[in-house]
């Protein structure tokens, strides 16, 4: 197939796996690949490393604003903020530039300093062991929704000050949040609206009541936080919701699951880990280059702008490809070895620059902890059936995935 005939945007291209074979051949024979569309303009795949580094820390030229577009392939002023129809919410911080952005982002920042991250650790090895306790004498378990899940989800809820009771609604709306390309996840436009009307619902009671009963959770943060000496609007609260869910969610649940798979598919790291602790943050780290569980971000150049040889057009759309970056031969010694043990550049799967990742610390601990955990009590876990993947070009998701324990 002549590469100009690959469309990144075809959602069934990452139901398999990561086309990770696609995005070598782009590096090698068109870094900057111009992907056509069926139903849009079409847009820049930018799949080298430094390509990425460089769009990513200069919002001047490259916008994440949603007038410009927004974060997604889709364009958010058109089709709304989670991808269909109309929404009461506003934008989120991720579809916002300096130095608009640089304020709201400050308002959350406090529950997610080191300080902060350092005081959740007993808490996230509680409830680790926890969900770890009720596998004891299992043999094999349903991984996602039994594990994988469980733990962010439950984390994310003690972020947010609401009951551990109300976590599979948070879990469910984050889904249909982000499965506009799984009909498993989305049935359709009615089941967003619906998502919409009961999320925005729930998280304007949270509000309510935070004015006048104020906590340490986020949702006090945001409720009380003042930019410019003005309140947040309800509008903007909801959008931050919203990426509040999803972000708490989808991300350390997938690196979970498919950090597992990595490990399986590299017993020999595996071993490291078991042996030397001390290895889990690298660890960590790893598992999130590995996997990339958010596989792109958008921008639109506001300006003509020359790379690799080629002009992008002020307002065409540029996709930033983190599984590709995360793999480029030019940056990462031997980039298809899992390694336990790697250092040197980061990678990018929290992306880079003013719209680094606010929770990459809280997933990162997740992980350590999990693993830390995981590997002493069960050792030789591995899948033992088929592996569902979600429908997205956007997440890096696993549906199903059954486990043997022991």
């Amino acid at each position: 197939m002549p590469h100009e005939a690959i469309d990144l945007k075809n959602p069934d291209l990452y139901v398999p796996a990561v086309p990770h074979e696609v995005f070598a051949r782009l590096r090698r024979e068109d870094p900057l690949y111009w992907n056509s569309e069926s139903d849009g303009p079409g847009f820049w795949c930018v799949t080298r490393y430094d390509d990425i580094v460089t769009i990513s820390k200069d919002p001047a030229r490259f916008s994440s604003a949603r007038e410009h577009g927004g974060h997604r392939i889709f364009d958010e002023h058109k089709v709304g903020i989670a991808g269909g129809g109309t929404s009461m919410a506003e934008a989120p911080m991720i579809s916002m530039d300096p130095p608009e952005h640089v304020s709201y982002r400050r308002m959350v920042t406090p529950g997610f300093t080191p300080a902060r991250i350092r005081t959740l650790e007993e808490q996230v090895r509680s409830r680790t062991c926890a969900i770890l306790d009720r596998l004891a004498g299992r043999r094999e378990c349903e991984f996602i929704s039994e594990v994988a899940a469980e733990l962010p989800i439950q984390v994310l809820a003690e972020l947010l000050g609401v009951p551990q009771e109300d976590r599979r609604r948070l879990f469910d709306w984050s889904n249909t949040m982000v499965g506009e390309d799984d009909p498993e996840l989305r049935t359709g436009p009615a089941q967003l609206g619906e998502s919409l009307r009961e999320m925005g619902g729930y998280s304007l009671q949270l509000w309510q009541d935070r004015l006048t009963n104020p906590g340490s959770d986020l949702i006090s943060m945001l409720a009380h936080a003042r930019i410019g000496g003005e309140a947040m609007s309800v509008e903007r609260y909801l959008g931050t919701f919203i990426l509040l869910v999803v972000g708490g969610n989808e991300t350390t649940r997938n690196s979970i699951s498919g950090g597992l798979i990595a490990l399986t598919d590299f017993p020999a790291e595996r071993q490291r880990l078991i042996d030397h602790p001390e290895l889990l943050s690298s660890g960590a780290q790893e598992i999130v280059r590995w996997v990339s569980p958010v596989m792109h971000m958008r921008r639109t150049a506001l300006v003509d702008a020359e790379m690799r040889g080629k002009t992008i057009r002020a307002g065409d759309k540029i996709i930033l490809w983190y599984p590709s970056a995360n793999r480029d031969e030019e940056v990462f010694d031997n980039p298809f070895r899992f390694d336990v043990g790697r250092s040197g550049l980061p990678h990018l799967g929290f992306g880079i620059g003013e719209h680094y990742c606010l929770g990459a610390r809280l997933a990162e601990l997740q992980l350590r902890v999990f693993f830390g955990e995981f590997l002493q009590r069960f050792p030789k876990a591995a899948p033992c059936g088929p592996i569902r993947r979600m429908r997205s070009n956007f997440i890096n998701g696993i549906k199903e995935m059954p486990v043997r324990l022991q």
